[in-house]
């Protein structure tokens, strides 16, 4: 049975043998290494906000702590990944570009839906499109795209966010498209 393994050469051990820190899970200890660098990187943007105290909180405060919560996750992630995990060595797999690229370009055509894109032609065609379009494009990044299933929970995400963003909290941002609602 083979084992997975993170070679580190020791120059203080006298025989040939090298010493070896075994990764029982490559999945768990890449992710919480991403945890801990995006945690820390978020505390340290957060500490250019005033941070404050507990009892008065400064801009910098939820963000500092947030940063801080996820570092430490992070690093008991990659910690238990040098302890526990399958006897095999738990192997990251092939990246899966096809629905990543997918996702990502739904989240960029949302935005370019949703305010236009002046400079390259594309016109504001608002909230309830630009929903309709992200779904549609993240969809297929599944194994099945049924038409159907697209179609309703683009309409249940439209109304609930029509609902929660425009008439709850006030925010004013194009629903309709330009062309429609004049």
């Amino acid at each position: 049975m083979a084992r997975s393994g993170l070679a580190l050469h020791n120059p203080s051990v006298e025989s040939s043998e090298e010493t070896r820190v075994l990764l029982k899970s490559q999945k768990d200890f890449f992710s919480g290494l991403l945890f801990l660098t995006v945690g820390s990187a978020f505390a340290y943007g957060a500490t250019t906000y005033q941070v404050g105290t507990g009892a008065r909180m400064g801009p910098g405060y939820f963000p500092l702590m947030l940063g801080v919560i996820l570092a430490l996750m992070g690093a008991v992630i990659a910690v238990r990944a040098l302890i526990s995990g399958a006897p095999d060595g738990d192997r990251i797999g092939a990246i899966a570009w096809r629905p990543l690229l997918l996702v990502l370009g739904a989240n960029v055509t949302f935005g370019a839906l949703m305010i236009g894109v002046p400079a390259i032609g594309i016109p504001q065609f608002g909230l309830v499109v630009a929903i309709f379009a992200q779904v549609a494009i993240a969809s297929l990044a599944g194994e099945k795209f049924i038409v159907k299933e697209v179609l309703v929970l683009s309409l249940i995400l439209s109304v609930g966010s029509y609902l929660a963003f425009v008439k709850l909290l006030g925010l004013q941002f194009p629903v309709w498209p330009a062309f429609i609602a004049g």
